[in-house]
């Protein structure tokens, strides 16, 4: 067989022929587990491969082809592996989907070779700081325990080359549309809020029925853990009916199973177990971080781990990168990298937190079909400032220009931060809490922060 262009001469394995959609972290650690266990493994990425993926995939031995996508060879494949990123509408998708060749994400396809216990976290806010709490708090209880999903090392790599006892996945909504069999065995859902609307219809039913699939598997053995505060969830829970055992937490009501606030008082109620804890000494502060404490510390009270271990670890858990990331206090000037706000309601949480009438607030990049009505009440009054940071900020100064006087456009980090630097004085907070995706000006939220915060560096 004559080889396509692009496509890399090493050697294949035998057996039934799988193909991978996208060489990045998901992909080629798909990809490895699948010629582990026998499969004729096929790589194709659309775009250019990065340099240590492909690395990887030469050493391995695994073919594979970048900056196009060769359908004679895709079409081959008795199963494909498609990454989150690649949507339901892409041309190459809806062939593979008429020609009947299934279609699942990597998650799907790792969950087949492991019989460890699954504790899976979506919500359109919060997932990645409840994610890395709870593997904190399960880490440093003794478990045996690995962190992946949409964050860390892929799931699929590690289902090859670890044996952990339990893992923490992040799952987006990409990830869910993809798994069909696997099963989460203590599934959480944060909260449901417009987000990637884009690739839902603009339907929040589509988007939410997304969410809701973390469930679909679950037995009466296994928990769903939600957020009896949050409107949209108590929505869809009212339409479903759950195998699981439920376990709600509220800051608003008391609640006989999961978890409450009463007062500065966390209690956390388990059908074994009860944890009392004060808010005050939790790592994490502000409402949404108290949501996202008591869904970790329901499933650590759900693995019956020790009160002690979870009010430490509770009290010393560092926060993520890129979510409301402290960077530095410059001429009395706090600055905040909040980057991985890439929707509207994690600006809203992040602007909640905010002192009033002190902030100036960088906005902007690639809009999902955000509403801004849902800021304006608090833009009114935390905000003295907004700067733009995007290459089509016309939306946000429609949005705000009856609110906030000074409205000014940039297309750079540097520009953005000297901007606010400018517009600040003593005693004010810069916030990077863009309410939008990056991919205009950075390649994604990390790379924005980043720059954002190497640029405060250099004032």
């Amino acid at each position: 067989m004559n080889e396509p262009n692009n496509i890399s001469t090493t050697a294949t394995a035998t057996g039934k022929r799988l193909v991978v959609l996208g060489a990045g972290e998901s992909g080629v650690g798909a990809a490895y587990l699948a010629q582990q266990q026998g499969y004729d493994v096929f790589v194709s990425d659309f775009g250019a491969i990065a340099d240590q993926y492909k690395a990887q995939l030469q050493g391995w031995n695994i073919r594979f082809e970048e900056k196009q996508h060769t359908e004679a060879e895709i079409f081959k494949a008795a199963e494909v592996v498609k990454s989150p990123g690649i949507p339901e509408k892409a041309p190459l998708i809806k062939a593979l989907r008429e020609k009947g060749i299934p279609v699942i994400s990597e998650i799907e396809f790792a969950g087949r070779y492991t019989n460890a216990n699954i504790i899976g976290i979506t919500g359109s806010n919060g997932k990645t700081t409840t994610s890395s709490l709870t593997y904190h708090i399960l880490k440093n209880a003794g478990l045996n325990v690995g962190l992946a999903g949409n964050i860390g090392k892929s799931f699929a790599y590690q289902v090859a080359t670890q044996k952990f006892d339990h893992y923490v996945l992040e799952l987006s909504s990409f990830m869910l549309d993809d798994m069909y069999k696997f099963r989460v065995n203590i599934a959480v859902l944060l909260n449901i809020t417009p987000d990637h609307l884009d690739r839902y219809d603009y339907q929040l039913q589509n988007y939410a029925d997304s969410k809701f699939r973390i469930a679909q598997n679950q037995t009466a053995d296994d928990y769903f853990i939600y957020c009896a505060d949050d409107a949209e969830t108590l929505k869809g829970m009212a339409t479903r009916t759950f195998a699981a055992q439920l376990l709600p937490f509220s800051i608003s009501k008391t609640l006989p199973l999961g978890a409450y606030l009463n007062g500065e008082e966390l209690t956390i109620n388990t059908p074994n177990n009860h944890l009392q804890m004060t808010i005050t000494k939790l790592a994490l502060q502000g409402k949404h971080n108290i949501y996202n404490s008591m869904a970790s510390g329901i499933v650590s009270k759900v693995l019956e781990l020790r009160n002690d271990n979870i009010r430490e670890s509770m009290g010393d858990f560092k926060s993520v990168p890129h979510r409301l990331e402290h960077v530095a206090d410059i001429s009395g000037i706090r600055f905040i990298n909040d980057s991985k706000a890439t929707n509207v309601n994690s600006t809203w949480y992040a602007l909640e937190s905010m002192p009033d009438n002190k902030v100036v607030l960088i906005l902007g990049g690639v809009d999902k079909g955000n509403d801004y009505n849902e800021l304006t009440s608090l833009v009114k009054s935390k905000v003295k400032a907004i700067v733009c940071l995007g290459t089509n900020n016309q939306r946000i100064h429609d949005a705000f220009a009856d609110e906030v006087k000074n409205i000014v456009d940039t297309t750079s980090a540097k520009d953005a931060v000297a901007a606010a630097y400018k517009l600040a004085t003593k005693g004010d907070t810069v916030l990077l809490s863009p309410a939008c995706a990056s991919f205009d000006l950075f390649k994604n939220y990390e790379e924005r922060g980043n720059q954002f915060k190497q640029a405060v560096m250099e004032l």
